[in-house]
């Protein structure tokens, strides 16, 4: 009997990338989203790349008697990954509220949710963030790196979902895995799913290709003034089918009972700083496209640089990143291309 495991947040930009590789593993998914920043759409194309479809529950795991009433009725899972959140830096500077109230509380749901289980879960993959580091003081950083002040409420929401779920590890009685993943882009080769915000985006990628469609006038490039080679502030950019399989790779390290501590922690990166000017030139390259960008101000929340110490993930967890700056480029645009053809809206198109 194939394995079930609970996605919260899947129909995200990373989360279906993350249900494609678990289905197409031959796992059983339950997804758990509210769509807040995504559509019930996806789910098709999450079933046609993987050839299997998940199962869909509509809730807001900040709503507690909804998620009450939820785990209350499900027989049986395997593992949970939890990646419902609100995840935008700038916004949470602007809304800290929002993202406390959100962030914390469904995260608090869904431990005490997993503890009503009959059955417990083999374990937790929480997915947490490069933003627990704060700015560094020594880089590359490694998951022993101590934790900085958070330069964002985004940031800060994932430190204590952090201390959360390590301080409950012995109550709720089965271990977890948190991956600090850096700084996703790219799209599924197939150009069915991809990174697509609702209004005006956060991340660096979609404004990338949004611009170079059209749809937005020009890009901001947020400071240029930092202490880097050429001034933008510098991230360790993954693709997020990398990101992916590391999800799936520590769902079968739970499962097979392979952990050495009931709290583990890893940073999933490709271990290179790239900066912001840096992937921009690379687009413009990869897909021979002229980008109209502009200089803007530094904005709230922003670390200057930060990349990954990748070895703890290399050697213990067995993964390491396949995909490079030029196949993160390359796909990301031709999801861009695909809606495009599409001449709508993807999550207004009926064909879905």
């Amino acid at each position: 009997m194939a394995k079930c495991i609970l996605v919260t947040g899947g129909a995200g930009y990373i989360g279906s990338h993350t249900c494609v590789e678990l289905l197409s593993r031959g796992y059983d998914v339950i997804i758990l989203d509210n769509f807040s920043n995504s559509s019930s759409r996806i789910i098709r194309r999450i079933s046609r790349i993987a050839g299997k479809s998940p199962s869909l529950v509509s809730i807001d795991l900040s709503n507690k008697l909804a998620t009450k009433r939820f785990f209350s009725t499900q027989p049986k899972l395997d593992a949970v990954i939890h990646f419902a959140a609100f995840k935008a830096v700038g916004e949470s500077c602007a809304f800290p509220l929002k993202y406390y109230e959100n962030n914390l509380f469904s995260t608090i749901n869904l431990l005490n949710g997993l503890k009503m289980l009959s059955k417990p879960v083999k374990g937790l993959v929480f997915s947490s963030s490069c933003t627990v580091y704060g700015q560094p003081a020594l880089l590359p950083v490694t998951e022993h790196t101590p934790m900085a002040k958070a330069q964002s409420p985004y940031g800060y929401t994932k430190q204590v979902c952090e201390e959360m779920i390590h301080s409950s590890s012995s109550e709720i009685g089965f271990p977890t895995i948190a991956l600090r993943y850096f700084n996703p882009v790219g799209a599924h080769a197939s150009a069915l799913i991809g990174e697509y915000p609702n209004g005006t985006p956060n991340n660096l990628m979609p404004y990338i290709t949004q611009t170079a469609a059209g749809k937005r006038e020009k890009l901001t490039i947020y400071g240029n003034d930092y202490n880097t080679e050429d001034g933008t502030c510098i991230r360790d950019f993954i693709h997020v089918c990398d990101l992916a399989e590391a999800h799936f790779t520590a769902i079968k390290r739970l499962i097979d009972k392979k952990t050495d501590d009931p709290y583990e922690v890893f940073n999933i990166g490709t271990g290179k700083g790239i900066s912001v000017m840096e992937m921009v030139n690379a687009f413009q390259s990869e897909n021979n496209i002229v980008l109209p960008y502009v200089i803007g101000p530094r904005r709230d929340g922003d670390v200057e640089k930060i990349y990954a110490d990748t070895k703890l993930a290399e050697t213990k967890l067995g993964w390491k990143a396949k995909l490079d700056i030029r196949d993160m480029v390359r796909s990301a645009w031709n999801w861009e291309l695909s809606l495009l053809r599409a001449n709508k809206s993807f999550y207004l198109s009926k064909k879905g």
